[in-house]
C-alpha cells in the first residue's frame, strides 16, 4: 500500500526532474541511484530515505526541503535553540564541512535556509559549489580566500558576501583556522 506522504514527495520528484527538462536516466545518473529506483520513488512506491532525498536534491540542484514544498505551509517565524540545529549531511559537500541547519523559512515563494558551516580540523579548500537561489555568508572566525566566478575575496571574522549562488564558488584556501561561518540560502519556489 502506498503512503500518502510517498506518493506527495515522488510527485514533487517528477515535477522538478520535468521543470529542470531532465529525463530518469539522467537524474539517476547525477543522483547515484539506479533508474528503476527513481521510477520507484516517482511513481510513491517506496519512501525515500533522507540521504536519497538528499541525493536527489544534489541531482537536480535544489534544496531538498523542495521536496516538500506541496506541503509546505508559510511559516514567518523560526525559533532554534542555542546548540538545537540540526547536524546534516549535504551531498555534494565536503565531507570536512559541518553543516548545521539553524531553521528554515517558507513565506509567499521564498525559502530561506540558514547554516552553521564549520570547517573541522584538516579540511580542504573547496571551490566548486554551485545551486539555484543566492547565499549570504557572515564569517564568524578564521581567513579564507573565498573564489566566486572569476574573482576571489580575502575574507576574515566580521566580512560578509552576498552572490548569485548559480556560479562556482567556495574557500580557495584556507589563511588561519579555525573556520565558521553562517551561510544563508535563499531559493524561489516554483
Amino acid at each position: 500500500m502506498r503512503s500518502l506522504s510517498a506518493v506527495r514527495i515522488g510527485a514533487q520528484v517528477r515535477a522538478l526532474r520535468m521543470a529542470a527538462e531532465m529525463s530518469g536516466g539522467v537524474l539517476a545518473k547525477a543522483s547515484g541511484i539506479s533508474a528503476s529506483m527513481l521510477s520507484r520513488i516517482e511513481r510513491g512506491l517506496v519512501s525515500p530515505s533522507v540521504e536519497t532525498l538528499e541525493r536527489l536534491a544534489n541531482g537536480l540542484g535544489v534544496p531538498a526541503s523542495r521536496f516538500f514544498s506541496d506541503q509546505a505551509r508559510r511559516t514567518d517565524f523560526c525559533h532554534v535553540r542555542a546548540g538545537q540545529g540540526v547536524v546534516v549531511d549535504r551531498v555534494g559537500a565536503v565531507s570536512d564541512y559541518r553543516y548545521e541547519l539553524l531553521g528554515h523559512l517558507l513565506s509567499g515563494n521564498l525559502f530561506v535556509e540558514p547554516y552553521l558551516v564549520t570547517l573541522l580540523p584538516g579540511a580542504d579548500p573547496y571551490v566548486t559549489f554551485q545551486h539555484p537561489g543566492l547565499k549570504f555568508l557572515y564569517f564568524l572566525s578564521g581567513e579564507v580566500s573565498y573564489r566566486y566566478g572569476g574573482r576571489t575575496a580575502e575574507v576574515r571574522a566580521g566580512d560578509s558576501l552576498l552572490f548569485d549562488a548559480t556560479a562556482l564558488h567556495g574557500i580557495e584556501a584556507i589563511r588561519t583556522q579555525p573556520v565558521s561561518y553562517l551561510s544563508v540560502v535563499f531559493t524561489l519556489r516554483e
